[in-house]
């Protein structure tokens, strides 16, 4: 059976487990562990999914827990992936923050995912890469 919990201190190497087990590193920093580390700690919402004590997926995100909730990475190792682990994850971090809207960019291959959950594409999502300069 899958736990879903708030975690505050969930360690860095199951951190990068996740991300590499589930593709997501694909576009993540991962060769920089330190820059890894403070994505994590930094985030104000980590929700972990277990099953027997052992890491399957994690969701971290910023939440003011009240009007936004900004889904960072939502991430399930690819050998448990389509088992409702990740609807779980986004379900247990909505009952933290009932009132606040769940934002997030999805990854290419996920947009059927998050389309099946009832999310819609938002078209006045803007970014500005960090070696992108303000004109």
């Amino acid at each position: 059976m899958i736990s879903y919990e708030l975690e505050k201190n969930f360690s860095i190497q199951e951190f990068i487990y996740v991300l590499r087990e589930s593709g997501l590193g694909e576009r993540r920093p991962m060769h920089d562990v330190d820059h890894l580390e403070r994505m994590l700690l930094n985030s104000n919402l980590v929700v972990v999914a277990r099953e027997r004590g052992e890491v399957v997926g994690v969701l971290r995100a910023l939440s003011d827990f009240s009007y936004r909730t900004f889904i960072a990475d939502l991430a399930v190792i690819s050998a448990r992936q389509g088992e409702g682990i990740g609807r779980g994850m986004l379900e247990f971090a909505r009952s933290l923050a009932p009132e606040a809207r769940l934002i997030l960019f999805a990854a290419e291959n996920a947009t059927g995912f998050y389309q099946k959950l009832g999310f819609q594409l938002h078209e006045r999502c803007y970014q500005l890469k960090p070696e992108e300069p303000f004109r």
